[in-house]
């Protein structure tokens, strides 16, 4: 028998022979990198330590005869592949581009990875950011979306470009022939998160601690995805911001039915006599036949997400009134003036008696006066306003507060807040101002035409968000060394992110709830679909 010694120096000596040794450790993450497709090429280190990949297909291109299908696996590829610059943007619905990016292109399903990993053994959580836009324009590539702040606090950070307008959200009974027809968008999340949990351990990161997170569009997305039995383990831990359902003033998204006549419609439109006929058109001529601008509420007057009965198999908050979603933690919120892009949005109000009219034939006669108890109409300032507060709760504020109110219920960790910060950079807590501070990118503000700098102050404020942010997606719980405390949703508390940060009883619990009383199983009112959102101009109102 070998004595211990002896075996020692003999397993020391394999070892050595073998080129390693017991306290061997990983090989540092550098620019050049191996994933299952192949081998990528980043640049060096930024001053953060951070390694930034671009531009990965995570599928096939949606091009030719897989317009309109599931996203496909995408190909491997041949020595190494440039991971410097992004992809092309998907086309977009809207032509007006806020800032400038990559070209437009059908060919567009690539995600991006900011990774300050040293090793790959590192298994740091992995936040997703999916994009808003009203599922009609949009992309990864905004610099608002640049991810070396959150990634040098320890985790990795995914963007990801999804297909949007009618080339991924058609639906048509042909279509459905070769699969579930109407969410090939949201599909394409999914591609990219499956993406995420074979590849994310190359970068450094965890695929078993993935938080996904999104704003408006992007939010309701990941408040969908939450109920989809296809997201089912590819992730853990959710954040919405400005967005839950696809609730609009006209109800809830459209429904199977509704959704494969608009599709039959536009097939009639374009002279398209076969499915193969709209694969033949280009997809310029495709995307230009479906225009999307402010004036249309995109959740029932375009191509959106849609009840397939695949990826979306009921309406959404229908789901989750049934206790059908994910019991995972969940961070969610709203902004003060929700309302500000969409200020167009909303009930007739050029005088106080069109408002109150307009408002009887949505609400009822025999609860108007609990209405103007909430939404008070005696003059027509007070009218505009009343409206104004009407438009940001029912486009985006209760649907989030009924989605806290659900995810309580499953007893699972659940943080709601209100982000409510100004300054001169943000003079106005307008929809999608949170984002430059929970990216600490601090990008100029344009949805609300501010071009200040930032100022230090501002730059602590995101310091805090981020922080926010990182802890929830590391633990499920928001709160760390010092940062304001923030307390589980309950009972009505919230937490005030403003300066200072407080936690807070809801000031719109009882508009709120108003709103939600008129939800059966759920779900709002399908008879909205006709309530009439033309102001005194005559257009139709814009959405989110």
């Amino acid at each position: 028998m070998i004595g211990r010694r002896r075996f020692s120096g003999i397993m020391a000596a394999l070892l050595a022979v073998c080129g390693t040794s017991a306290a061997a450790k990983p090989a540092d993450l550098g620019s050049d990198l191996q994933i299952k497709q192949g081998t990528l090429r980043a640049a060096p280190r930024d001053g953060n330590g951070v390694l930034t990949y671009k531009g990965i297909p995570y599928a096939a291109p949606p091009v030719a005869q897989l317009r309109w299908k599931a996203p496909q696996p995408a190909p491997n590829w041949q020595g190494t592949r440039d991971a410097t610059v992004f992809g092309k943007r998907c086309l977009s619905a809207w032509k007006q581009d806020r800032e400038p990016g990559p070209p437009r292109s059908e060919d567009c399903l690539t995600i991006n990875v900011w990774t300050g990993a040293a090793t790959s053994k590192d298994k740091r959580p992995v936040m997703v950011w999916i994009h808003g836009g009203g599922f009609q324009f949009g992309s990864a590539t905004s610099r608002q979306f640049e991810g070396t702040p959150l990634a040098s606090k320890g985790v990795i950070v995914v963007t990801l470009n999804y297909r949007v307008g009618v080339l991924g959200f058609l639906a048509h009974s042909d279509l459905d022939r070769e699969g579930a027809s109407g969410n090939y968008g949201l599909q394409d999340q999914l591609a990219a998160l499956r993406w995420v949990k074979a590849n994310i351990a190359s970068f450094g990161g965890d695929p078993k601690i993935v938080t996904i997170f999104g704003e408006s569009a992007g939010a309701h997305a990941v408040g969908i995805l939450m109920v989809s039995p296809l997201a089912k383990g590819l992730f853990q831990k959710a954040i919405g911001q400005s967005g839950a359902f696809w609730d609009t003033p006209n109800g809830p998204l459209e429904s199977f039915d509704e959704a494969r006549a608009r599709g039959a419609n536009f097939a009639k439109k374009l002279n398209a006599g076969s499915i193969a006929d709209l694969r033949a058109m280009p997809a310029e001529t495709i995307n230009a036949a479906a225009p999307w601008d402010f004036s249309m509420n995109p959740a029932v007057k375009t191509f959106s997400p849609n009840v397939d009965r695949y990826v979306i198999p009921d309406f959404p908050s229908a789901r989750y009134a049934r206790k059908q979603q994910m019991r995972i933690p969940l961070l969610a919120g709203w902004n003060e003036a929700e309302e500000h892009p969409f200020d167009a949005l909303g009930l007739p109000h050029s005088n106080a008696k069109e408002f109150r009219t307009a408002a009887q034939a949505m609400f009822g006669a025999d609860r108007m006066d609990e209405f103007l108890d909430l939404y008070p109409a005696d003059s027509d300032a007070q009218a505009n306003t009343s409206s104004a507060a009407l438009t940001g709760d029912i486009v985006i504020s209760e649907q989030i507060w009924q989605w806290l109110e659900f995810q309580k219920k499953t007893r699972m960790p659940v943080y709601g807040y209100k982000f409510s910060y100004t300054s001169p950079y943000t003079p106005i807590a307008s929809h999608i101002t949170e984002i430059p501070f929970v990216f600490g990118t601090l990008t100029p503000q344009f949805v609300i035409g501010s071009t200040a700098p930032p100022a230090q102050a501002d730059r602590d404020f995101s310091g805090k968000l981020m922080s926010y942010w990182v802890n929830f997606a590391k633990s499920g719980n928001p709160n760390g060394p010092g940062l304001p405390h923030w307390p589980s949703f309950g009972k009505g508390t919230i937490q005030h992110l403003a300066e200072p940060i407080r936690a807070q009883a809801n000031d719109r619990e009882a508009r709120f709830r108003f709103i939600a009383s008129y939800r059966q199983d759920g779900v709002l009112p399908h008879r909205w679909r006709n309530v009439s959102l033309r102001g005194p101009s005559g257009s139709e109102r814009s959405a989110h």
